[in-house]
């Protein structure tokens, strides 16, 4: 099928290992985000997700259990093994995936085998989560992996929802304002090499070459592959000591007022730069990439 003629997919989640989620709650709440409960995997990782009104969200991910964890690491399911190598070569904080929705996780698995980029079976879990009422209720996923094995650091998978999963109100609002992803910011030295990556994975029609990268233009947050050094220049983010390959960078927010998410980060004593109508903040334990935060 031709790309014209696919849906494009648009951004569902982002997963960022954390140290602990003790330490995300404590560096996300000085943020002005709301976090929600802890949640547990049937694989040994847990996360306490921060949603957005624009139906994206960020899904800091702990482990819970270690004997489970390494279980479901040697029977090879790929979300756990590539945690574990991540947490490895990369660190304890970061972001090592980018999360599409997908309404057929089945076909996505089948295109990704056709088209070479499948990493590991189809996989399906539940997990339970707590109601607004404080009830608790069961969420259940459909996953379909992939990966370029030039890229170890960042993977990226649809994910379709078999149950429900209905944050409360009160979780989307969020003291700094921030409505939703605006961007998610990848570096690598030639990002050109990995333009059709990305058509393969976001089913984009939209595209913008940049002088330093290139960028998906997909349905409310775009993707982009900037070089370290425009990454570097533009966000004082300094390159991964980690060599070539996909790295994710950053994540740039849109909140209603960044006034009012500057005066947020100078009362918790959160290092940060504004410039250029955005405020950068650089990773801290708990928040492993940059923090773009721009007026929406």
């Amino acid at each position: 099928m031709s790309l014209s003629h696919r849906a494009t997919r648009p951004l569902d989640h982002l997963v960022l290992p954390v140290v602990d989620l003790a330490t995300a709650r404590l560096r996300l709440s000085a943020l002005g985000f709301s976090v929600a409960p802890e949640a547990r995997h049937p694989f040994g990782t847990e996360n306490a997700c921060v949603y957005f009104t624009d139906g994206t969200y960020l899904e800091p991910l702990g482990i819970a259990d270690l004997q489970i964890y390494g279980n479901h690491v040697r029977d090879g399911l790929e979300f756990v093994a590539r945690d574990r190598a991540f947490r490895f070569r990369v660190g304890e904080d970061g972001l090592s995936a980018i999360v599409f929705k997908s309404d057929d996780a089945t076909a996505d698995h089948e295109a990704f085998m056709a088209e070479g980029i499948a990493a590991g079976d189809l996989f399906r879990f539940s997990r339970a989560f707590q109601r607004e009422d404080g009830s608790e209720a069961e969420a259940g996923f459909r996953l379909a992996f992939a990966a370029d094995p030039r890229a170890p650091d960042l993977f990226f998978f649809p994910c379709e929802r078999l149950l429900p999963l209905n944050p409360p109100e009160a979780l989307m609002a969020h003291q700094n304002g921030v409505t939703g992803i605006a961007e998610v910011l990848i570096g690598e030295d030639n990002p050109m090499e990995f333009e059709p990556l990305l058509q393969q994975l976001g089913h984009c029609h939209e595209m913008e070459i940049h002088p330093h990268g290139v960028t998906v233009e997909g349905i409310g947050a775009d993707i982009s592959i900037f070089t370290h050094a425009h990454l570097r220049d533009r966000f004082g983010i300094s390159p991964p000591a980690t060599g070539r390959g996909l790295v994710g960078r950053a994540i740039a927010f849109e909140a209603a007022d960044i006034g009012n998410t500057a005066d947020i980060l100078a009362k918790n004593a959160v290092q940060h730069k504004a410039a250029d109508g955005m405020i950068c903040v650089p990773p801290a334990p708990g928040q492993g990439v940059t923090f773009i935060f721009k007026e929406a």
